[in-house]
């Protein structure tokens, strides 16, 4: 999943950083990295001297979510999504989605445009250690620049498939490079759990170059996938998620 992939505090240090885009290049040119071996997390930051916040910065995430503070005063985040077309795209490390401009966010009275979700196996950020068999991560953007992610989490469930999953992963491309389309109207508000209560954190992009300047918002209940749905995706990539990074000290806030 890339892209990696956010007010008073909402909106707080949310610039990115000088120069750097808030959705991950797709530009084949661009100095490859992946999620094991020679070019796995643990050295990105040596690969390429436009990575070296991977390992250098003090906001990167994922994270272990734990000790949260409840701050009342954080406003519900204002979902205006739209069903249309979409383009699966295996980038040799995880599938991304490229949607149609029209779906967006509301965050304390800032709009953020969607710009893609990516899926991870396992789910990338953690929850008092424990991580979910895949996370669903939406990327926005405002129009000066600032990004969010939504993190959503998925859990198995053999009975129970995901109905937006069972719209894209018949189509799903199944080569690096390859791309689908998905005629069928996708609507990302189908991966939205009934309660909307969230973690939130100043954080980073989980993919090369790591860009600072975040805004992560995960909720709080996991939704659920079926048992084949998962294989589907594991079958593709045995792991698609950056490990956990130190917190050095941030700040974790609950809105219930």
């Amino acid at each position: 999943m890339r892209f990696f992939a956010f007010a008073a505090l909402l909106l707080g240090a949310t610039a990115l950083v000088a120069g750097q885009s808030a959705v991950p290049s797709t530009d084949a040119s661009a100095t490859q990295w992946d999620y094991a071996g020679k070019r796995g997390p643990l050295i990105w930051g040596k690969l390429d001297a436009a990575y070296k916040t991977c390992s250098q910065g003090h906001q990167q995430s994922p994270i272990d979510i734990r000790g949260a503070h409840l701050n009342k005063g954080l406003q519900p985040i204002e979902f205006h999504y739209i069903a249309g077309a979409v383009k699966l795209e295996n980038d040799g490390r995880a599938i991304l989605v490229h949607v149609n401009p029209g779906s967006y966010i509301v965050v304390g009275g800032v709009r953020y445009e969607l710009q893609q979700f990516s899926f991870h196996h396992p789910g990338e950020d953690a929850v008092k250690g424990k991580l979910v068999d895949m996370g669903v991560e939406l990327l926005h953007k405002s129009s000066d620049g600032k990004a969010v992610v939504i993190e959503v989490r998925m859990g198995e469930d053999r009975g129970a498939p995901n109905a937006v999953l069972a719209q894209l992963w018949p189509l799903l491309p199944k080569t690096p490079g390859a791309t689908a389309k998905v005629a069928e109207m996708v609507n990302p508000a189908g991966f939205l759990p009934s309660d909307r209560g969230y973690w939130t954190y100043m954080g980073s992009l989980t993919v090369p170059p790591c860009t600072e300047g975040v805004r992560w918002f995960v909720f709080e209940e996991e939704i659920s996938a079926s048992r084949d749905q998962l294989r589907s995706y594991t079958a593709l990539f045995r792991i698609s998620s950056r490990p956990l990074q130190d917190t050095h000290g941030r700040r974790i806030e609950a809105n219930e």
